[in-house]
């Protein structure tokens, strides 16, 4: 672990934002690359290495890699969901072509592992939806899905005929209090603790009964640590993963938030992601997972409530002072 050296793309976005803090800690500040497409408007990404990197520019990643001797590279650069279908080529372009960059690279470059995440969005509509299994129909109608599931079968290719060491995880919504809503479905379960917190009523643009995957980010990142420190013969699927740790509805999460904010208001005013949200699973089946490298989610609905209610709060308090 000592002689790895990591490049991370799309490290200001929600998963990349606290997963590098995470690699940092473990590997040391000086051997981890935050890479995006925006430099970091200060905070604590800020504080280490930062290049601005478009991942559609190959060339550039490739200097990258030679100029710090990279030996892993988590690929979390993409547009997501409800962003990609408003812009479908752009998404699919950034998503598909990122993705050969970084994978064409780390052959050229010989980099040792590649992380790249998937999504439940690689499922759709005649996907089986309760516990949803490792391997079933998977006919995904965003752009963001179909370019994921593409990129699953991209991950096995590179594998099979390049060895490339790559390990990719489906996740389900996730959820953090670090980083606000970035244009995805399962965002309205970041986005009503906001509300709840500057105690205003939250308009939910899915119906209060859809039930849908979810991952406090804690979990998210230990998952993905996990899997990249598992032991080589112990990555049985070089497709995603199923990962799963809990399944839920907006009214549910809004219960759960009423019991220290008894009064918060929810109204439901479905748009154009109810339809995403209908074509995806509710609920997964990640026993692969739990049996190749022992996945074990920690967090349930109700101590994600509390610690999203709590975190916010302080984060409030902070702003409030340093307004006054």
């Amino acid at each position: 672990m000592h002689n790895d050296r990591i490049l991370i793309t799309g490290a200001c976005g929600q998963l990349g934002s606290e997963l590098t803090l995470a690699l940092r800690n473990l590997y040391g500040e000086a051997n981890v690359v935050a890479t995006d497409l925006t430099p970091p408007k200060g905070g604590e990404i800020a504080e280490g290495i930062f290049e601005k990197l478009d991942i559609l520019d190959g060339e550039q990643m490739a200097t990258l890699v030679r100029k710090y001797k990279i030996t892993q590279i988590y690929h979390l650069a993409a547009i997501l969901s409800a962003a990609g279908e408003k812009n479908p080529k752009m998404a699919w372009k950034v998503n598909m072509d990122g993705t050969f960059n970084v994978f064409d690279v780390a052959v050229e470059q010989k980099v040792e592992k590649v992380y790249f995440p998937s999504s439940i969005a690689v499922f759709g509509p005649n996907t089986p939806p309760n516990y949803t299994p490792q391997y079933t129909i998977m006919n995904p109608r965003t752009v963001y899905g179909i370019s994921k599931l593409a990129g699953e079968r991209w991950c096995k290719y590179y594998f099979d005929n390049y060895q490339l060491d790559v390990r990719s995880l489906r996740y389900p919504g996730l959820i953090s209090y670090k980083t606000p809503p970035g244009g995805g479905t399962t965002d309205y379960a970041v986005d009503i603790f906001y509300k709840a917190v500057a105690k205003q009523p939250y308009q939910c643009f899915l119906k209060a009964d859809t039930y849908l995957p979810m991952m406090y980010m804690p979990d998210a990142i230990k998952a993905t640590l996990d899997l990249m420190h598992a032991d080589f013969d112990k990555i049985k699927l070089r497709g995603g993963y199923n990962l799963a740790a809990m399944s839920f509805c907006p009214s549910e999460l809004a219960t759960e938030i009423r019991h220290y904010e008894p009064d918060f208001q929810v109204s439901y005013v479905p748009d154009f992601r109810q339809k995403i949200a209908d074509s995806w699973p509710q609920s997964i089946d990640d026993s692969k997972a739990r049996a190749d490298w022992q996945w074990k989610p920690d967090y349930t609905i109700s101590m994600m409530t509390q610690d999203m209610l709590h975190n916010l709060k302080l984060l409030q308090n902070q702003q409030e002072e340093v307004l006054v």
